[in-house]
């Protein structure tokens, strides 16, 4: 905790920095002020260069190029959410008394590998519900479990409750397909019920500086055992594009855990502390300033491989199953 709020207060720190430099209630001075905040306080400028190609300066002349004195505001959230869009992430977001301008790049090009219908199929209609969690057991004694979200608190009284409940389960089918993301605390409460002993699980950083490689030494980050119950067998985590944010970070936590197998698609990404700044229109801008890593010093901003690629298949949803959770039951089951 103690390191979390010396990240938090450094980020404070850096919002306040970014108030220095005046700039002009412009289209050029709005523009000027958001592409010079997201120059000195985007953590991934460098990372997105490398792996995908951006040039930020480039992308600042392309776009300043279709300015004008008389463009309305509509006009100039469009060009701002499209330079910003370059950026390719998801924590990025302009938001304006009538919008929120932000770019879901990471799941919209990608197969859901998921199905509402399935996943109620599955659970039917007599399943358990504990603070946001589903839960019931299959009739081959698997449990399966949904984590939709981890944006409201999951009681650790709940938790403590919910596997009680599935003790007798030879397996546990984990899906947090579709979840966005929320609380890192709720993510990493649910984590902690799957290890016994403390795990090095990644490192974080903040920036110290205007420059784009202006980073502090990388923190190690351990996930710590729970005192309540611990889930002891096998266990099967279900992930799609749409897995993102706190939920990136937990599969990156789960895959560090005994006895846990992440299977599906790569996660959708997006990690990061948030940084938030203001224009001289009032606008203000949301973007991540603390990069995230996993064990192995590997940026996590574009997703996390699964251990086990499975993707759900035409033939399975005409059948009315889920390739994901099938493939899950036979693993847990040996077969």
């Amino acid at each position: 905790m103690k390191k979390l709020l010396y990240f938090l207060f450094a980020t404070f720190l850096l919002a306040a920095c970014a108030q220095e430099e005046q700039f002009d209630n412009t289209p050029e001075g709005n523009f000027d002020a958001l592409w010079k905040i997201v120059d000195e306080h985007y953590c991934f400028l460098d990372y997105k260069r490398q792996a995908i190609g951006l040039d930020w300066n480039e992308v600042r002349s392309r776009h300043r190029a279709r300015l004008s004195d008389d463009m309305t505001s509509a006009q100039l959230f469009e060009v701002l959410t499209e330079m910003l869009s370059e950026l390719r992430d998801g924590h990025v977001n302009l938001y304006t008394p009538g919008d929120v301008g932000r770019n879901w790049s990471w799941y919209e090009d990608f197969p859901p590998n998921f199905y509402q219908d399935l996943q109620d199929a599955y659970l039917g209609t007599d399943y358990k519900i504990a603070s946001g969690i589903s839960y019931r057991i299959l009739d081959d004694n698997i449990a399966y479990v949904v984590c939709p979200s981890f944006t409201a608190t999951i009681g650790e009284g709940n938790l403590d409750a919910v596997f009680l409940a599935l003790q007798s389960c030879s397996g546990l089918i984990l899906d947090v397909r579709n979840n966005s993301g929320g609380n890192l605390t709720t993510a990493e409460a649910l984590a902690q019920r799957f290890t016994n002993e403390r795990l090095h699980v990644g490192y974080i950083s903040h920036k110290t500086g205007p420059g784009h490689n202006d980073f502090s030494e990388p923190v190690k980050q351990y996930l710590e055992p729970s005192d309540g119950v611990r889930w002891q067998k096998a266990t099967v985590v279900l992930t799609n594009r749409r897995c993102y944010s706190a939920t990136n970070n937990f599969v990156r936590d789960m895959k560090c855990c005994p006895n846990v197998t992440v299977m599906g698609d790569q996660t959708g990404g997006g990690s990061g502390m948030p940084f938030s700044s203001e224009l001289p229109n009032g606008w203000s801008v949301r973007f991540s300033a603390c990069p995230m890593y996993d064990r192995d010093m590997r940026h996590i901003e574009f997703g996390i491989q699964p251990d086990i690629p499975v993707t759900l298949t035409p033939e399975d949803r005409t059948k009315g199953l889920d390739t994901l959770i099938e493939s899950a039951r036979t693993l847990l089951s040996g077969k």
